[in-house]
């Protein structure tokens, strides 16, 4: 049989992926008798192009899809796109900032129809992109997150909540970026390690150390420790306090919240601007006194400071307090951690606004009892005490941005002072049948949407056929770092929309790093490229060296020499195949195992099909205990060393034995086949290429619909 010498991904793989596509084997059927196995895809921001985190979801997805999909489950990976919220606005504004625009010059629905048609554009590149990769996906089921018919169901839910009692408007401290103009939950914001000056101020007889001087003129108390002997006689006293704004009086509380060690032991208590001071304020039934605006400048309650930006402000307000003699001392190498956007990167301000709720304590119990009860499970299951722990101790969710790229909160205000919560625009206010209404301008948190990701993609609220069939999902697959973000979420409402569990198992893997240990940024110039990867040495080098040595949970270390050292398995797979193809020459062999006869067999042959056995079955329990490392080692092992070193090498003696030839043939196209199918969900492209070309009888029309090796 002619098989080219040099096995070539880039010309090969394309032509592999339609074939998939044409078979029809990656649509899902809901009228199957057979046992389903689910995974709803992480949805990709289609606001970019895939990175090497995708491609290793995309692998481990593809791995357990593939292998069920031979052991004979009615397999199905719905795959989806995610709008992205403030990721994708701050993408889109860049653009426009280029163009020297901004939304406002477009207004909210141009600026939104813009957006939507950049997103279908990068949604179309993004799943081009997974098919690169070797996704087999049920393209026929794909989704977006602002679908119109998911739309109404988030609405759906955000309805309910309301009407149950779980979502209020109120006020509270939220984190700010001054920069998105928006508020952001706890989970979007991000901690970068700095160094600033930490100001040892007096406040009467008192001294304090803060990061912050110019959050005073919202000092409302000033707090000690319960405990701390040094401040006993203070508690509960009124001081005098001498301020660049002139002398105030400042009652001294005592709460066990705060920490004895940090500084001097005494802190200031400014409820407005930091969310452990807002609990002590509640707590003390303290005055609310916010001095920084939501444009992040000082506002007329900081005096002459009034419109300055915040470091502007402090700066100016600490040369003040050295002039008036009021700072003991500064610690100019404090290290703390700031927050920042997750998206821009710009500092949160902590303030106090009207937004959106989610009760979550109330979603949070049946979430935790789940897993508890281990209908849920957590691989690795370490994971769990992390999950408690969180879970145990959440807070209420701010489910409200003010950003204009998103669900619309579905919320209408009459002017009769009516509030309408409904799914589509009312005609009119039920309560004075005005028509005139207005919409609530902001829009839902993207996680709002995402969270209930594993049910509305099947029609939910509607009992479709699919969600029938197909919910609760088998496995949740996805990183470590959103286990808060978005697994906890996807649990809390699951249970309350559906009152099911949203999926059986939950599976984390780890964050991405370079060959030296670290994390892979732009900056550091480590990131690898999938893509220009792919077309250099192949999609199934790619796989396999981001799956290999990489067990659940830990860190995925890659490399360029990695990825090579798997394309030159890729060689050894292909010459070996040529070989075998090259001394069977045309025949056609119906069932290579019902040919081998075990009374004739040589002792390689008796070691490899041994060999092959105790393979099988590791790799099978391996991948039934989510070991995709494991089992791909032991598929590697195997084939490049007791395959071909061993056995390959023996047969080329064993050919020399006329009596023997023909069963020698049988068992190499035995071994390879079954080879082939283990290795199939790893290495999808040259094992289904190789597949084509083996001279069986009665073979399926793919490789990917093959029965899996029996045990």
């Amino acid at each position: 049989m002619n098989i080219p010498k040099v096995y070539k991904p880039k010309t090969i793989e394309g032509k592999i992926y339609k074939l998939w596509e044409k078979s029809g084997f990656l649509k899902a059927n809901p009228k199957s008798k057979k046992k389903p196995f689910t995974i709803i895809m992480p949805p990709p921001n289609a606001n970019g192009v895939l990175h090497i985190g995708h491609a290793v979801f995309v692998t481990l997805e593809d791995i357990m899809i593939r292998y069920q999909r031979m052991k004979g489950r009615e397999v199905l990976w719905l795959p989806g796109t995610d709008h992205a919220g403030i990721m994708t606005q701050v993408v889109y504004e860049k653009k426009l900032a280029k163009q020297e625009k901004t939304r406002f010059d477009l207004g909210r629905e141009e600026f939104y129809k813009q957006t939507y048609k950049f997103s279908m554009e990068n949604k179309k590149k993004v799943e081009s992109q997974l098919r690169k990769l070797g996704a087999s996906c049920d393209w026929s089921r794909s989704k977006f997150t602002l679908n119109p018919k998911i739309s109404k169901a988030v609405f759906y839910t955000f309805k309910k909540m309301y009407e149950d009692g779980l979502i209020y408007r109120g006020k509270r401290i939220i984190n700010w970026c001054p920069r998105c103009q928006t508020a952001l939950s706890d989970l979007e914001v991000d901690h970068q390690k700095r160094k600033d000056p930490l100001f040892y101020i007096k406040y009467g007889p008192l001294v304090l150390a803060t990061v912050r001087p110019e959050t005073k003129f919202g000092d409302t108390a000033i707090a000690v420790h319960p405990d701390d002997k040094r401040y006993k006689k203070y508690i509960n006293k009124e001081i005098k306090v001498k301020t660049v704004l002139g002398e105030v009086k400042m009652k001294v509380i005592s709460d066990k919240n705060i920490d004895p060690e940090f500084g001097t032991g005494v802190v200031k208590i400014t409820p407005a601007h930091d969310p452990n001071d807002f609990e002590i304020g509640k707590r003390h039934k303290l005055e609310i006194r916010q001095v920084i605006g939501f444009d992040g400048k000082m506002n007329k309650k900081a005096g002459k400071y009034v419109g300055m930006k915040i470091l502007e402000a402090r700066e100016k307000i600490v040369k003040e307090l050295q002039k008036m003699n009021l700072i003991k001392k500064i610690d100019s190498n404090y290290k703390h951690n700031v927050a920042v956007c997750g998206r821009c990167k710009a500092t949160i301000e902590p303030l106090i606004s009207e937004q959106w709720f989610i009760k979550t304590k109330k979603l949070a119990a049946p979430a935790i009892k789940a897993v508890k009860d281990k209908k849920i499970e957590f691989i690795p299951k370490y994971f769990k005490k992390i999950y408690y722990h969180w879970m145990e101790n959440i807070r209420d969710w701010c489910i409200s941005r003010q950003i204009w790229w998103g669900h619309r909160i579905p919320v209408w205000y009459c002017q009769c002072g009516e509030k309408i919560i409904a799914i589509e625009k009312p005609k009119s206010c039920p309560k004075c049948k005005n028509s005139k209404l207005r919409q609530d301008t902001d829009t839902l948190d993207t996680w709002f949407s995402s969270g209930q990701w594993p049910f509305t993609v099947f029609g939910w609220p509607k009992k479709t056929e699919d969600f029938k069939y197909f919910y609760p999902t088998t496995v949740l697959e996805t990183g470590w770092d959103i286990l808060f973000f978005w697994v906890a979420r996807m649990i809390m409402f699951g249970i309350y929309c559906t009152k099911k569990i949203p999926f059986h198992y939950v599976y984390l893997h780890g964050l991405v790093r370079d060959k030296d240990r670290q994390k892979m940024s732009k900056s550091k110039g480590n990131v690898i490229d999938p893509l220009g990867v792919i077309d250099l040495y192949g999609a199934d080098a790619l796989r396999m060296a981001l799956v290999f040595g990489t067990s659940p949970g830990r860190d995925v270390i890659i490399s360029e020499d990695k990825i090579i050292s798997q394309r030159k398995f890729t060689n050894k797979i292909w010459n070996a195949t040529r070989f075998i193809l090259g001394q069977i020459e045309n025949s056609k062999f119906q069932n290579p195992k019902l040919k081998i006869k075990t009374e004739n067999l040589t002792k390689a042959d008796k070691k490899i099909l041994k060999a092959l056995d105790k393979t099988v079955r590791l790799v099978t329990k391996n991948l039934d205990d989510f070991q995709f490392h494991e089992a791909a080692q032991n598929s590697y092992h195997f084939f490049w060393h007791e395959f071909c070193d061993y056995y390959i090498e023996e047969s080329k003696k064993q050919f020399q034995t006329p009596d023997i030839k023909y069963q020698t043939s049988n068992i190499l196209l035995y071994v390879l086949l079954a080879s082939l199918k283990l290795l199939h969900p790893f290495m999808p492209f040259i094992t289904e290429e190789i597949y084509q070309k083996l001279p069986l009888e009665n073979k399926k029309k793919c490789l990917m619909v093959e029965q899996w090796p029996k045990i």
